[in-house]
């Protein structure tokens, strides 16, 4: 099965994330349809209806403060840009297939495609469980400072864990 990610448009994809999975997806799709956020599909090359899965990005902030020390070197003590992974979702056939994987990587190419063009210098996203959070941890994301849940990739790191095997 051939893979290949594609940006949400317009109406086409946004049905089919409303109607599966529920409230979840339906947020995704009202995060999409108002702009917020903008959604990227992983689809079949043969079955472009079919949703492999997805992943949702905004662009968001964080605060000098909330960096870790080590990753304040040549950061404006205004806020910084960062793309924020809204959500990763796989369809339940297709977990453990290495998927969520591959949207982390797409997500963290998006994110330095943007680097030069709008400044974002890191992807967060929130881990609400204790196997998020280590899955993350496991790509080199750090908590963010006073936040429980987010965590932070900072541009300077080496992305070789996040190639496909």
């Amino acid at each position: 099965m051939a893979l290949i990610f594609r940006v949400l448009d317009g109406r086409r994809h946004l049905g089919l994330i409303a109607a599966s999975e529920g409230y979840r997806r339906l947020k995704a799709a009202q995060r999409q349809r108002d702009g917020i956020a903008a959604t990227h599909l992983l689809i079949e090359t043969t079955r472009p209806a079919r949703i492999v899965a997805y992943c949702q990005l905004s662009i968001a902030q964080l605060y000098l403060h909330q960096w870790r020390e080590k990753d304040r070197a040549r950061l404006s003590v205004h806020p910084v840009p960062v793309l924020r992974i809204d959500r990763i979702a796989v369809a339940r056939p297709e977990k453990g297939k290495g998927h969520g994987r591959l949207l982390l990587g797409h997500a963290v190419n998006v994110a330095l495609s943007l680097r030069g063009p709008l400044g974002v210098r890191a992807v967060i996203v929130d881990a609400h469980s204790a196997s998020l959070a280590a899955f993350y941890g496991s790509f080199g994301f750090h908590p963010v400072a006073n936040e429980a849940t987010t965590r932070y990739l900072p541009m300077g790191f080496n992305d070789s864990r996040l190639v496909p095997d």
